[in-house]
């Protein structure tokens, strides 16, 4: 049994949209201390995600260490790279992926937890995302570099605009970076060392 007792506290954690990466097991310890679970999940994955939360594939991952199961009180879509409606362009607004979700820029993501939780006390920056994380550093193009700076380290800074209001005084914030932030990985290209 762990002897942290966080009952009654909320964490919002942007950037999970499957259960293997580190936003999954950070949830996962803050809900084995009794941490109420909010989450934000790329557009394009967050029905799949939601799917598979709600058809059981993630139950033998949601399992907590001291039993019990990780329980995620409401999952979100939401766009790092965008940080408010007027942000986002008419072919991300018409694209399948988005065309039937709503209010998923950061602003807006941060509205609504307002409303339908109050205040939070952890602020979990899990996310990254980089249109050509595969390609080489010399051949990325200054589009993709910008859009990885964007959406994987400037959406810091946009997420404590919007989401400090509704942190609890007190709170915590958690920004994730990688390894390849000091040294080179290979494969991992596309301006995302660099943005890490």
């Amino acid at each position: 049994m762990n002897s942290l007792n966080l009952k009654g506290k909320k964490a919002f954690i942007a950037g999970i949209g499957d259960d293997a990466g580190y936003g999954w097991a950070i949830a996962k310890a803050l809900a084995s201390f009794g941490v109420e679970i909010l989450i934000g999940t790329w557009p394009p994955v967050y029905g799949i995600f939601t799917q598979s939360l709600k058809n059981g594939k993630f139950d033998e991952s949601r399992k907590l260490p001291g039993g019990g199961m990780l329980e995620i009180s409401q999952v979100y879509p939401m766009d790092a790279a965008f940080d408010a409606p007027d942000d986002v362009p008419q072919s991300v607004k018409e694209n399948k992926r988005y065309a039937s979700l709503k209010d998923y820029t950061i602003s807006e993501v941060a509205e609504r937890v307002k409303a339908d939780h109050g205040e939070i006390d952890f602020f979990v920056h899990s996310l990254a995302n980089a249109p050509e994380v595969r390609n080489d550093l010399l051949d990325t193009s200054r589009e993709g570099y910008l859009s990885a700076f964007s959406a994987s380290a400037y959406s810091l800074i946009s997420c404590l605009k919007c989401f400090g209001p509704i942190l609890k005084s007190g709170g915590s914030v958690l920004s994730l970076t990688y390894i390849a932030s000091e040294r080179v990985i290979p494969g991992y290209g596309g301006g995302m060392s660099s943005a890490k």
